[in-house]
């Protein structure tokens, strides 16, 4: 089982930042530059770059469009964008500026009967984001924690037809404490759909983590913090797959 590696760029105030378990108030600046740290990540070998609209997220509507659009126009692996994409006019905006998939999350937990007609819609286009703090969904930037359970959201969004959840442990995430290895079994047993594992990914040991589960479901994981800070690199990551 080869789990492929997704390193991550995170948006604010247009720059590339990482947060300490989504805290707006708790942010570190990597790069001035996102496109050229969407490259680098490229060049160094990422299957696919992550990103995220953090004043997007908080704001509840894209904010980087332009800085998106030429992060996406730049690179040859594909792009998934998340944060802020509450209507339908945003999600055509965001795939329109040539990002291979979209994230849903928020919405996707507030209205869900909206989001089966989207799946028809955009198919493998769409992926749905699922934050979870032991094991209950969080909302809206991770300001908000809800009373559903993160397994019985996925089972729902699968059961839609939904290709790929992203599951990120909130507690774990820009931690650098390692992944939670029983909420991402779980999530897998819960779903049909794809699974990319978020939070604490930050050594190669957490990749054996993930792929010793034997989860076939389990295609991918998102690295940010750890590559920023060079604890490990994206090659020695790929090596264990």
């Amino acid at each position: 089982m080869t789990i492929s590696i997704l390193p991550a760029i995170d948006l604010k105030d247009g720059k590339c930042v990482r947060l300490r378990q989504g805290k707006a108030e708790d942010v570190t600046v990597y790069a001035s530059d996102p496109v050229e740290m969407a490259l680098q990540w490229e060049k160094e070998g990422g299957d696919y770059l992550h990103v995220v609209d953090l004043d997007g997220a908080f704001e509840g509507r894209p904010v980087h469009g332009e800085v998106i659009g030429r992060i996406a126009k730049a690179l040859s692996i594909p792009v998934e964008v998340g944060g802020g994409l509450r209507t339908d006019e945003d999600i055509e905006h965001i795939l329109g500026l040539g990002v291979d998939r979209v994230i849903l999350g928020t919405r996707a937990c507030d209205s869900p009967e909206t989001l089966e007609k989207l799946v028809q819609r955009y198919g493998a286009r769409l992926a749905v984001g699922i934050d979870a703090r032991d094991g209950m969904v969080q909302v809206k930037g991770w300001t908000e924690t809800t009373g559903s359970k993160a397994t019985e959201l996925g089972a729902r969004m699968s059961a839609m037809g939904v290709k790929t959840i992203i599951y990120t442990d909130t507690a774990r995430d820009g931690m650098l404490h390692g992944v939670n290895a029983d909420a991402m079994a779980a999530i897998c047993d819960a779903v049909e759909s794809n699974v990319i594992a978020s939070g604490g990914v930050s050594s190669v040991e957490d990749i054996k983590t993930l792929t010793a589960l034997g989860k076939p479901n389990l295609t991918g994981a998102i690295v940010g913090k750890a590559l920023y800070e060079n604890r490990v690199t994206i090659a020695e990551l790929k090596a264990i797959g």
